[in-house]
């Protein structure tokens, strides 16, 4: 009998870069998962309700009478469009939130592209607009880039105001690396015919994920005013826990902080903590109480160096 021969191949190496690699996210969402173990401090009493007038409308009303400040109540809408990207992403999406003394929060975000995203945000302290954003954002297979102007004078000088331009690329199946960032780019009040090179500090970010399984993601980036690192690790699906460093070198300042967030689905509650260098510690207990669509939320808060307590309680109906 004779031998038969079967030719190898060797695998393509851009192939299986190409199957590997996924787009590293935007430039906003760093250290989100990190962010989102932490509890969110609850003072006072708050009353939330939401309302759906439709699919693409739900409005929401927040009422809070707080022992340290002043009262407030909060009229919030979210319009959602038709264009739907995937199951968590639908455009255009408008958002606007008013308070009883008048200021005024809104927000627009646009797909004009499958890559190319745009977003607005306006703020106003009562009659005096004090912030407008305008955000670029281009997402290609394996990198984002993003462009943003932070109050510009539109009238006199465009440039004049905040622009930085993070560019996150992988590098790798579980790396992101670097994030290369011009932020505070303050342009002279020169004609836009004389373009000069302003002044600008590199900021390098290290993204580490083990997608798909999301068990771990850690963040680091470093600049010229200073370096903030996240880490987010799950242990199984019912603990989650979080570790976040920060150091300003302008305001001479560092904080470490540690978080964690237990969920129990059969008894409808999560459970969120934290600590940091600074003596505070915190806790918020969030319970459901199945049939009715009510959340009730336990939280207090203590900073031991300044000698503060504070606590709330809330009820989100919707």
């Amino acid at each position: 009998m004779g031998n038969i021969f079967v030719p190898f191949s060797a695998p393509r190496k851009g192939a299986r870069r190409a199957e590997a690699l996924s787009n590293p996210g935007s430039f906003d969402e760093l250290h989100r998962k990190c962010k989102d173990v932490f509890p969110q401090q609850i003072e006072g009493v708050k009353l939330i309700i939401n309302k759906s007038l439709s699919s693409h409308l739900q409005v929401t009303h927040t009422v809070h009478m707080s022992t340290v400040g002043h009262s407030s109540y909060h009229l919030n809408t979210t319009y959602l469009g038709d264009q739907q990207l995937s199951p968590t992403e639908t455009f255009p999406i408008l958002i606007g939130d008013i308070s009883n003394v008048g200021s005024l929060s809104a927000q627009i975000l646009h797909l004009i592209t499958e890559r190319i995203r745009t977003k607005a945000v306006f703020q106003t302290q009562q009659a005096k607009f004090t912030t407008w954003q305008f955000d670029t954002e281009y997402r290609g297979d394996d990198y984002t880039a993003t462009l943003t102007l932070g109050n510009p004078d539109l009238i006199n000088n465009l440039w004049q105001g905040l622009t930085y331009l993070p560019f996150p690329f992988s590098s790798f199946p579980f790396l992101s690396f670097p994030f290369l960032s011009f932020p505070s780019l303050p342009f002279p009040s020169l004609p836009l015919s004389l373009p000069s090179l302003p002044s600008f500090s590199v900021s390098f970010f290290l993204f580490l994920s083990q997608s798909p399984t999301l068990k771990w993601i850690a963040t680091l980036n470093l600049g010229y005013g200073g370096a903030h690192a996240s880490y987010y690790h799950r242990a199984n699906d019912q603990i989650q826990v979080g570790v976040e460093f920060e150091a300003n070198t302008r305001l001479q300042e560092t904080s470490f902080a540690y978080g964690y967030q237990l969920t129990l689905p059969e008894a409808n509650m999560i459970f969120k903590g934290f600590l940091d260098s600074n003596w505070c510690v915190g806790a918020v207990l969030e319970k459901k109480i199945p049939p009715l669509p009510v959340t009730l939320a336990l939280g207090a808060f203590l900073n031991h160096w300044k000698h503060r307590f504070h606590c709330g309680f809330s009820i989100i109906v919707g």
